[in-house]
């Protein structure tokens, strides 16, 4: 519990919002977003920003040998673990302005409203930018709390490569944001992450808060389909080996067992590589990658099974090759509840709506969940639209959130009397 003059504590929304903007316009993308990826020239524009902000705020930077960044505002006890707020400045090749851009902004101006109000907390408070939480240039996904969760190594993470063959370790020493740090050797009172929904659902239900109970757990599995190129017009139906048609199939596959596993459950298809794609050649090698999530285990491995057996029945029968790649998972999560708890007192006591609700897409706090107490915020966003540089948000969404995080931060970092 908050003590006064605790109570009605709020951010500064327009410092927030004025944040969000100034951000956005380094690295902007063709259509009113951004493409700000990770570890190239204009992230490096977006970290020196962030940190002139933090300079200025009066916190201490850290960078590990991931390039994530910690920025820390003191506690009065020096014995007490630092409570983490994070979440990441890269984005989509075609991504918006608020997505992990909000949860790195809003949690420095709780620090920043905290500075303005002379208030003093016991536990230490880090402001965290995690590096390459899309995944987007370096795949994986979420792979620098990856490897500060212990998930995956460090080696590997350097060894990840885009698609020009550059490797994430050259890049991150190029642009001159390789620490020092061991990276997951800082320990964690808690973690904090405020995000974007990404759905539609509270905007729907005309929620101003997301309490996020869960998190779904992922597989993404690289379907690799060999067939046998040949002229679309003169090879007769009866004597083709037709990649392209044995994934239209495992797609519809892929519908229905995401169907059959309702509710929760989600499964689709998001990139698709035909080879030699030219318009009158039947495809040698078919390469997509089928995404499946739920938050409930048993059914995610079902899916996975059911999904990988089907695919191979169909590819027998039309003479199709099929092999298959997991190329990324986490498990399901389940937030820490005192945490969950104290969020959705929060937005109580500040009057705002909320509702429970299972985040969608992976997070950095999926991997945190794993060293600390854990928990996520969610505002809505115009439509459910994110990775997509239509994506919006209001500010006052924006600020009804970063009230929500300060009050359940300040809560778990301890007012010092």
């Amino acid at each position: 519990m908050v003590a006064a003059p605790g109570e009605n504590l709020r951010v500064n929304g327009d410092r927030l919002w004025d944040s969000l903007m100034d951000m956005a316009k380094i690295g902007p993308g063709v259509a009113g977003g951004n493409n700000r990826q990770t570890l190239t020239d204009v992230d490096k524009q977006g970290r020196d920003l962030f940190k002139s902000w933090c300079d200025a705020a009066g916190l201490t930077m850290g960078v590990d040998k991931m390039g994530t960044m910690f920025a820390t505002r003191p506690g009065t006890d020096l014995d007490a673990l630092p409570v983490y707020i994070g979440s990441h400045l890269d984005t989509q090749p075609t991504g918006g302005k608020f997505d992990g851009v909000l949860g790195v902004l809003a949690g420095l101006e709780v620090v920043r409203s905290l500075n303005d109000l002379g208030i003093e907390t016991k536990h230490p408070i880090v402001v965290t930018n995690w590096t390459n939480e899309e995944g987007a240039r370096f795949a994986p996904a979420m792979v620098a709390s990856g490897v500060f969760a212990g998930v995956h190594t460090l080696e590997y993470a350097y060894e990840r490569k885009d698609p020009d063959g550059k490797t994430f370790g050259d890049e991150l020493k190029r642009i001159g944001w390789l620490g020092d740090e061991e990276v997951g050797a800082r320990k964690m009172h808690a973690y904090f992450e405020y995000h974007i929904e990404q759905g539609p659902i509270l905007e729907a239900e005309d929620k101003q808060i997301g309490v996020v109970t869960h998190g779904q757990g992922l597989w993404w599995l690289e379907f690799t389909l060999t067939g046998r190129e040949a002229h679309t017009g003169s090879t007769p139906m009866n004597m083709r080996v037709n990649a392209g048609l044995a994934m239209g199939r495992i797609l519809e596959a892929v519908q229905t067992v995401a169907m059959d596993n309702q509710p929760g459950c989600v499964g689709g298809v998001g990139q698709v590589f035909f080879s030699p794609n030219s318009r009158n050649v039947l495809p040698g090698k078919v390469v997509f990658t089928v995404d499946i999530r739920s938050p409930d285990q048993a059914k995610l491995d079902a899916m996975r099974a059911r999904i990988e057996k089907e695919a191979a029945a169909i590819c027998e029968k039309l003479g199709v090759g099929c092999s298959v790649e997991a190329v990324g998972h986490f498990d399901p999560v389940t937030f820490d509840p005192k945490l969950v708890a104290s969020v959705r007192k929060a937005a109580d006591d500040l009057g705002y709506s909320h509702m429970d609700i299972i985040s969608g897409a992976g997070h950095d706090a999926c991997w945190t969940a794993r060293v600390a107490p854990t928990v996520m915020i969610m505002c809505p966003c115009v439509g459910g639209l994110s990775h997509n540089e239509a994506e919006d948000i209001s500010k006052e969404w924006a600020s009804a959130g970063a009230d929500v995080l300060l009050r359940a931060v300040l809560e778990t970092a301890e007012i010092a009397g």
